[in-house]
């Protein structure tokens, strides 16, 4: 599954080079990440109840051009890689039809005491399948 989240670059977001801060760029992957999961049917509010946890053990980001203040982004994220208790996302950034940045995203499932586990069946989707 291709998941596309849009968002709008606000003014407080920016560096003292008028560029979104690269601190941001982790904020943005979160959001579009959980828009992923909720167009999944994955309930966030329910996995944590449930006593999950999905942690991002890695982000490796490519920066190409500079996000700037009222861009009207794109994310695109797809799953790369899925195993039982872990994957990886691709994140891309767009404007318009230009691609300004890119992360690769490793994520993993851990119970409420943070020990690696399988992603309960109930939560594991074919949308997280590459």
């Amino acid at each position: 599954m291709i998941h596309r989240y849009s968002l709008k670059v606000r003014s407080y977001e920016l560096d003292g080079n008028n560029h979104v801060n690269n601190a941001n760029y982790l904020n943005y992957l979160e959001a579009a990440r959980i828009s992923f999961f909720e167009d999944a049917g994955i309930n966030y509010k329910y996995f944590y109840n449930e006593g999950y946890r999905l942690f991002v053990t890695k982000i490796c980001i490519n920066y190409k051009i500079p996000a700037e203040v009222n861009d009207e982004l794109v994310i695109e994220t797809k799953p790369v890689k899925k195993r039982k208790a872990s994957g990886v996302f691709r994140q891309t950034f767009f404007r318009n039809e230009t691609e300004i940045c890119s992360a690769d995203v490793t994520w993993v499932c851990v119970d409420a005491t943070g020990k690696p586990v399988p992603l309960p069946e109930e939560f594991d989707k074919k949308e997280l399948a590459p």
